[in-house]
């Protein structure tokens, strides 16, 4: 789509007018059986946004909630494609499947988000961020996307926002098989199984995973760029009769990937115990050991490098009941290591933080007030906090404030490369002495809940203070924290269960500006400040058909925003069928129209698609 979005006018009509269309038939689907589940799926339960159980529009916050059926019934081919325009969510990547990828969560930098699988990190120390790509979706459960600065929960890098990934967790019953054997398009293989069960109080589920494929050229006249990705999981639990609960997690995905110049091996991995026990009626205490690990060993045509980074997190969490009120506090430390060929003058740092946050009812009002601490070893103190307030209009509509801040730590990299000399270019060096970047958020919002259908509406400005960029003084450069950023933008999500139909739809604008240097007044690069996506699905008898249309506005290559990258729009469609008891067969078409896009200069993403599966289990 070479326009500046020309669709958008379309896209915005669609949208805006969406809950007003379907509040208009809501008289009609007053005598409709909705069941349970249905309305669970329009106003799911939420934990991450505040480190409890809340239903959506309980929770004070911007929430995407993507749940199992949604995951089944798209079946991404990575994680990227699963978040790709999804409400205030951006996506870049140097070609597809396993090709270095970043999500930008209301315009802030992959680094300034956060991922968690199960309650556990997953990131980079050194380079920052989490490698999204290396996730198979099929992995997990579902997905929640909460937007906005949950720094005062979750500590460093929470900025723009988290995601939080839920692995499946077994039921009591007899053993639950469930195989999955396709392929498709490019070669591509992919296989999964997993086994899930539990008896006398005692869960279990075991999956593993297995995608190949080889891949296309990520640049224009290059070779196919093949990846390949094997994934395990295992997760216990046994709850005893005192309702005390101990379990573990275990996940790990290892593979490699090609891409232009060379190729890597990768390691994703977290694994986690933990124990929770009811210390009276009103207090459970829990206690999560806990380390994460992202490994690469890299070729390249200039030589080889390694770059592993752990971290090992022991958090303890406590929620406390006063009647309608409740209140979460608690301790969490952890430490980086770092293992490289890249010798850095540090290799390791710690960081303890206490945390404290009340959840306040005082119906129609709620109030949710959250501080935390970090003391950190390489950039010293940081303290954030928030505050959301609520007020139910009515039965169906919420109305939600708030204001937080939030930090981005310095990565390895950031605070101790090590000094390199490259002659007439000059040299470059990292910065011990960096500050954390910090941040400043203020959101209004408002979210309709009805029986059929949502609707959510959020405005929001942060702004971004001691961003790290690099500083050049007579050919020598180095990190410093010179940049200022100020972000705003609107959302707004909609979905409804009519029938036999379900429908949900995103529309994003987005404005994230430079404020400083030679720069001020640019939109920061790579970022698209419109995007909308729409989801449609339909159930058939044993049929079931959809598709998604994701439109993205054009953005800038560079800072000094000269080199602009067109807009797009994707089509992707899908098909189910329960051809027998416990079987169902997929067909899915990823860019259905076959559009050449980039989201990054001269990286090109795949064309048309086609993967067919076959299943067996419920």
């Amino acid at each position: 789509m070479n326009t500046t979005f020309a669709s958008r006018g379309l896209a915005t009509f669609a949208l805006a007018t969406l809950p007003l269309a379907i509040q208009a038939a809501e008289p009609q689907l007053e005598g409709a059986a909705d069941t349970t589940a249905e309305a669970a799926r329009l106003n799911p339960l939420v934990v991450t946004a505040a480190l409890a159980p809340r239903t959506a529009d309980e929770t004070l916050a911007s929430v995407t909630v993507l749940d199992e059926a949604t995951l089944r019934r798209q079946d991404p081919a990575s994680l990227p494609d699963l978040l790709r325009g999804q409400p205030g969510v951006d996506v870049t990547s140097n070609g597809s499947f396993g090709k270095n990828s970043s999500v930008y969560i209301r315009g802030t930098g992959n680094d300034q988000n956060v991922l968690l699988i199960d309650g556990i990190r997953l990131r980079s120390a050194t380079a920052g961020g989490a490698a999204w790509q290396f996730l198979d979706p099929r992995m997990f459960q579902r997905a929640e996307i909460v937007r906005g600065p949950l720094g005062s929960l979750y500590g460093a890098d929470a900025i723009g926002g988290v995601v939080q990934l839920f692995t499946p967790e077994g039921e009591e019953g007899d053993p639950r098989p469930r195989v999955s054997v396709g392929g498709g398009s490019f070669n591509t293989q992919r296989y999964s199984a997993s086994l899930a069960g539990g008896s006398g109080g005692t869960r279990y589920y075991v999956a593993g995973s297995r995608f190949d494929t080889d891949g296309t050229p990520v640049r224009r006249g290059g070779e196919d760029k093949g990846y390949d990705n094997t994934s395990g999981l295992v997760r216990l639990a046994h709850t005893f009769d005192s309702d005390a609960e101990v379990g573990l997690l275990a996940l790990r995905a290892r593979g490699n990937t090609e891409f232009d110049g060379g190729e890597s091996d990768f390691v994703q991995q977290v694994a986690g115990i933990y124990g929770e026990l009811p210390v009276t009626g009103n207090w459970r205490s829990r206690l999560t050991l806990s380390e994460a690990r992202d490994e690469s060993d890299t070729v390249q045509s200039f030589g080889a490098s390694t770059f592993d980074t752990r971290t090992q997190t022991a958090r303890w969490e406590n929620t406390l009941g006063f009647g309608v009120h409740e209140l979460v506090a608690g301790a969490e430390y952890s430490e980086d290591r770092v293992s490289s060929t890249t010798t850095y003058d540090e290799t390791t740092r710690d960081n303890a933080a206490v945390f404290a946050q009340g959840l306040l009812d005082f119906s129609p009002f709620a109030v949710q007030a959250a501080l935390r601490y970090d003391d950190n070893q390489a950039f010293g103190d940081e303290v954030t906090g928030s505050l959301a307030l609520g007020y139910d209009l009515d039965d169906s509509h919420t109305l939600r404030a708030s204001y937080g801040t939030a930090f981005r730590a310095p990565t390895f990299n950031d605070l101790y490369w090590p000094f390199e000399d490259f002659g007439d270019w000059g040299s470059y060096q990292g910065n011990p002495d960096l500050r954390a970047e910090t941040s400043s958020t203020v959101e209004v919002g408002i979210r309709g809940q009805y029986q059929a259908f949502y609707w959510d509406l959020a405005g929001y400005q942060s702004h971004v203070d001691d961003l790290i960029a690099t500083e050049t003084i007579n050919g020598d450069s180095r990190p410093t924290n010179i940049n200022e950023a100020r972000i705003r933008g609107v959302e707004l999500a909609a979905g409804a269960e009519i029938d036999d139909w379900t429908l949900a739809a995103a529309l994003t604008y987005a404005d994230p500006e430079n404020r400083s240097g030679l720069n001020a007044g640019n939109r920061i690069q790579r970022r698209a400040s419109q995007s909308a996506r729409f989801d449609v699905d339909r159930a058939l008898g044993d049929w079931t058909l959809g598709g998604s249309w994701i439109l993205q506005g054009y953005r800038y290559e560079d800072a000094a925003n000269t080199d602009r990258l067109n807009g797009f729009g994707l089509v992707n469609l899908r098909a189910g069928w329960d051809f027998a008891p416990m079987w169902s067969a997929r067909l899915t078409v990823e860019n259905a129209l076959d559009k050449e896009y980039e989201t990054a200069r001269d990286y090109i993403n795949a064309g048309r698609a086609a993967f067919v599966s076959v299943h067996f289990g419920q």
